[in-house]
């Protein structure tokens, strides 16, 4: 499967935006897709997940009731809705799939920049 993220861009304090991450390839087996995070001098971070099937999401603590993962299923596209975004939240973003649970994931996008200003 074949990854493509962007959506990134640069936000003040408060704002929103929404990360896409359009999947092709390979679709119709996919478990879930994964957003992560890298901010500089830091090691990736894991953001949140979405079930291929659109039944299932998870978030970490630090952007839950913030950020929210969606999907359109006839774009094979998923969604990272950023709201009240903080500078803290400012890293390169990416989107990662698996065939299974309990695995890494073995299918990334190019990162898109993420930068909010405080």
């Amino acid at each position: 499967v074949q990854l493509q993220a962007f959506g990134g861009g640069l936000v003040q304090a408060g704002g929103s935006l929404r990360l896409s991450c359009a999947a092709s390839g390979g679709t119709v087996s996919i478990y879930d897709v994964g957003w992560f995070r890298q901010a500089p001098g830091k090691e990736r971070e894991f953001v949140g997940r979405m079930r291929w099937s659109g039944d299932t999401t998870y978030y970490v603590d630090s952007v839950k009731g913030r950020f929210t993962i969606s999907r359109d299923n006839a774009k094979n596209t998923v969604y990272l809705q950023m709201n009240s975004l903080k500078p803290e939240d400012t890293a390169v973003y990416y989107c990662a799939a698996r065939y299974r649970d309990y695995v890494t994931y073995q299918y990334w996008g190019q990162g898109t920049q993420v930068t909010v200003s405080s």
